[in-house]
Formats: C-alpha cells, structure tokens, sequence
C-alpha cells in the first residue's frame, strides 16, 4: 500500500487487517477517527496511528509516555535562558514540528520523566560531594541511569545590584541585617546550590531576610533585584548580563539533559539533540554570558564509570 494521509474504507481494512464491516463497528464502538466527506468514510492517517497507540495494552515497561502526536517533543525540567532559545529555534527550524517546555525545575523535570509525561528533563542538581551532577538524583527516582547530554555548563551565582551597593562579598554577607533576597523555588537546582552555600556560612536559611520569597524563574529573581525589592538572589550570570546586574560568581555548572534510555532514539528526541550540533544554535550564545559549549552535544558518564572505561583501554 502506498504512503497515504487519509484511507478510504478499504485501505483501512488493509492496514488495520480486518474486515471492511469491522472498520464500521470500530467507528461507532471504539471512536476511530473519521469523517464523511460525499457520503464516503475517510480516515486520517495520523489519526488513525495515534488512536492505535492509545487503545495499546500490554505496554512494556517504558515504553509509555508523554502523548505522542507527530512531532511533538516535550521538555520539562530547569529554567535556563538558553534552553528557552533553543526551543524557539527549533520551532522555527522545523516548523512541521513542535517543542515545549515545562518548567518544573530540575528535581520536578526527572519526576516528570519516571511518570512519561515528557521526553527529556533539563537538570543541574549538584551531588553531595559536589563533583557530579544529576546522576544520584536520577537513579534514585528512576531506578536506572538514564542517556545524558550535556545541553552547556552555565556560571552560577548571587545576582546584586548594580555596583553592589549593599557591599555583598560572600554569601555569608546575606545574613547581615538590611539585606533582602528573592529566592528560586525548591526542587531547582539554583535553590539546592544556595542552601548548601548558606549551610557553608553557618547561616539557616529561614533567618535570611526574603528567603521564603520564591519565584520560578532566574530572569524573575533578576528583575526583583532592578525593581530595588531585594539586594540578592541566586541565579546565573547570563541574567546578570541581560538586566545589567553585578554578579558574584560561585560555580561553573554542568546543565544536561536526561532523556529515557528506551526514548533515546524517538525521533523527536534526536531532532531535538541534533539541534545542539547547528551552528544556529551555538550562534545563540554570543549575546549571553556565563555560557560554555565546549562538551554541548556529548553523552556524559559518572565519572566512576569514565574511570573503569579508561582502565579498559
């Protein structure tokens, strides 16, 4: 049979393996789409695949997931400006298609991925002893480890106002009284930095002015700073440069993206991560700061794991 986009009655027969009076049964009982057009039935054939796949049963372990219509890849995860850009561009870049993003923060974006409500989760979740990332967190709520890509590494930080009037030089300055913070939420890999860094100062973070003031995005905490409603918050240069804020470094980070080891080779996802590889994209970053392609595009290992491959070698 031919590669068609709408089956009369016959062809549906065909393809499905039935008979004709079934296809007319599976209308009324089973709601497989179509429509008359004449006094004809026609089916869609995207539809047609689509209804397939949710009257599957019997689906192995993994192998569901997020609603699959053509072309449509799902990302949810951590906030990150360029993140936001590059699903733009792959919007533009292919316009048959269509990336979204849930911004859930990173621990949000792996739970998001067990429960196959999206394709590739964002995260920077810094292990505990802080050589590593994602790889704990990811196996501890997915019960294996899944494909990571590096999307960049990214300069974390304190956002400050401009010429840092408030004299902030450490983090345990944001103890001192007077000075007011915003705050990302928990479950985000920015929030899990600055607790640990205020664990490091001896200070608790419910005796920080502002700590409880929350918000879901880093251009958010940035733009209460330029508003003059805090001094401080954790966030990543590249806002520091876009709202012309002083910025206190405090690491570089690994920012990646984790996609199901089952998922892996969907087509949607390897559009997605192809995307990484374009010179567009990499293009996005000249007007950013805080921002390194240099392993962008690469599969990442634990290095424990890195360590025994070179050993084989």
């Amino acid at each position: 049979m031919e590669d068609k986009t709408l089956f009369n009655t016959r062809e549906l027969a065909e393809f499905l393996n039935i008979n004709e009076k079934m296809v007319y049964s599976l209308i009324s009982d089973k709601r497989l789409p179509a429509t008359k057009v004449t006094g004809k039935w026609l089916f869609p054939r995207n539809m047609v695949e689509l209804w397939l796949e949710r009257e599957t049963i019997n689906v192995p372990k993994g192998m569901a997931g997020p609603s699959t219509y053509p072309g449509l890849v799902v990302i949810s995860g951590s906030n990150d400006i360029l993140l936001d850009r590059a699903v733009s561009l792959f919007n533009r870049f292919y316009p048959d298609h269509m990336a979204v993003f849930g911004n859930l923060g990173s621990m949000g974006g792996i739970k998001a991925l067990r429960r196959n409500l999206c394709h590739i989760a964002a995260s920077h979740l810094l292990q505990e002893t802080e050589d590593e990332y994602n790889f704990d967190f990811a196996k501890e709520e997915l019960g294996e480890f899944p494909a990571v890509v590096n999307f960049c590494r990214r300069e974390q930080g304190l956002l400050l106002a401009k010429d840092n009037p408030k004299n902030i030089k450490a983090v345990a300055d944001l103890g001192k009284e007077g000075i007011r913070i915003a705050n990302r939420t928990p479950g985000t890999g920015t929030r899990l930095l600055l607790d640990r860094e205020l664990e490091k100062a001896g200070l608790e973070g419910e005796k920080v002015q502002g700590y409880e003031r929350e918000l879901g995005r880093h251009l958010d905490v940035g733009l209460e700073i330029l508003g003059g409603r805090a001094d401080a918050a954790p966030g990543i240069k590249a806002v520091a440069g876009l709202l012309d804020l002083d910025f206190l470094p405090l690491r570089w980070e690994r920012f990646d993206l984790l996609v199901l080891k089952s998922r892996f080779f969907e087509r949607e996802v390897q559009n997605f991560l192809g995307l990484l590889h374009e010179s567009a994209f990499r293009d996005l970053i000249e007007t950013l700061e805080g921002y390194d392609l240099s392993i962008c595009g690469r599969v990442v290992f634990p290095q424990k794991m890195q360590t025994k491959k070179e050993k084989a070698q």
